[in-house]
């Protein structure tokens, strides 16, 4: 999970391991490891989880921990765009470390819509670029599974 601060990656990871939401706000320090065991088709896939602090534009994140990845998310909040900017940076630096590995685009706070500063012509040139985008929303759990499920399809060379 990579995006900036307060973007809602330890939310989405609780919602979708524990399916618990928490309004109370506590800033990841380092990596925080969680695990869940899910079928797809007949295959058990066990997801190793690496919750990451969050990071601004400027900041140097340890790519280190992602040696080894089959997959990742880069989390943006919808109600903030800077943070877009942000989770499309550390997408490229996670591949400069990791490879050419599946990855999903989650503009989370779905159930903010109406306050989403994060629009369809930002996404539009990342849709062209074939990055598929899930909306997501760790408050309601929308969209939160799905994107679980479609990553973990992606890592075993399945159709998303």
């Amino acid at each position: 999970m990579l995006g900036s601060f307060s973007v809602g990656k330890t939310s989405l990871v609780e919602r979708y391991v524990r399916s618990l939401f928490s309004d109370k706000y506590l800033s990841t320090m380092g990596v925080k490891i969680s695990k869940k065991t899910l079928a797809i088709d007949e295959t058990h896939v066990n997801l190793v989880l690496w919750d990451m602090e969050g990071k601004d534009i400027y900041a140097k994140v340890n790519m280190a921990y992602l040696r080894g990845a089959m997959g990742f998310f880069a989390v943006a909040d919808g109600t903030r765009k800077e943070t877009l900017e942000t989770a499309v940076t550390l997408c490229e630096a996670a591949f400069k470390t990791a490879g050419d590995i599946p990855f999903r685009l989650l503009v989370n706070k779905a159930d903010m819509r109406d306050r989403w500063e994060v629009n369809d012509a930002l996404l539009a040139p990342l849709a062209e670029r074939g990055v598929q985008v899930l909306p997501t929303s760790a408050k309601t759990g929308a969209g939160v599974e799905e994107a679980f499920v479609s990553l973990a399809r992606s890592m075993l060379g399945k159709a998303p």
